[in-house]
């Protein structure tokens, strides 16, 4: 068996080389994207997690991974424009269609079955409040820093990626906001497990609710242990595309 990691990396360096070891740490429920830069051992030992178990399951699905054809592109190395590319076109673009959708489930399930089931009025106002600052987040990405990224690269000019790094703290700090959020909509619905009287709405509502987490979490993953990481390192002239 292929032996790769040893729980020293951080769980943000591991996802960045290895994306499918995202599927074991949402399996054991691990934060990969917001807390991604702890290293592996430390999050195993603070979720009681035995790490030798751990670590074999991760390195046999390296091991496995490393026989199959390469299809993912490494955005670690890819122009940094590509990669904003990527998340504007397959993160943002979902998530401008899919909130509205589920803004009007979540209100629909609430006004159904609120009365019987008191969470959901808390639920409601978790997901619109998320719904409120993820809206928000991506106009100001879209507007104020992907361009100012995209300029760096293309030019070599340090004044374009110092406007771009002095916005990354406040976004990064807008990832953690809803990484809360998310996490207590999760413990809220205990993981989103369905009541028995769920109706088929309610059960989309949940199907979806946890399709779009997964979604934020690779998003946030792109962005806090890839895109930011390579800015603030101010590694763009170097990945200039020709």
């Amino acid at each position: 068996m292929v032996k790769k990691f040893d729980g020293t990396a951080t769980i943000g360096e591991i996802v960045a080389g290895f994306p499918g070891a995202s599927n074991l740490f949402k399996e054991y429920k691990i934060d990969f994207c917001c807390g991604g830069n702890r290293a592996l051992a430390s999050a195993l030992r603070q979720q009681g997690i035995e790490e030798g178990p751990f670590l074999e399951r991760l390195n046999q699905l390296f091991g496995q991974a490393q026989q199959e054809p390469d299809q993912e592109v490494d955005w670690r190395e890819a122009p940094l424009s590509d990669l904003i590319d990527h998340i504007v076109q397959a993160h943002h673009a979902y998530l401008f269609k899919e909130l509205p959708l589920l803004s009007e489930f979540v209100t629909k399930i609430l006004r159904v079955h609120g009365a019987a089931h008191g969470e959901l009025s808390r639920l409601y106002k978790l997901f619109h409040k998320m719904k409120m600052e993820l809206e928000q987040h991506l106009i100001t990405e879209e507007g104020a820093v992907f361009p100012f990224i995209k300029e760096a690269e293309k030019t070599g000019d340090p004044a374009d990626l110092v406007k771009a790094a002095e916005t990354i703290r406040e976004l990064e700090a807008d990832h953690s906001s809803i990484g809360e959020l998310l996490k207590e909509m999760r413990e809220l619905t205990d993981h989103y497990r369905l009541p028995e009287d769920a109706c088929r709405t309610y059960t989309l509502t949940f199907q979806k609710l946890e399709i779009m987490e997964a979604d934020i979490f690779q998003h946030v993953h792109l962005e806090n242990n890839i895109l930011f990481p390579r800015v603030g390192d101010g590694r763009l002239h170097e990945m200039r595309p020709e």
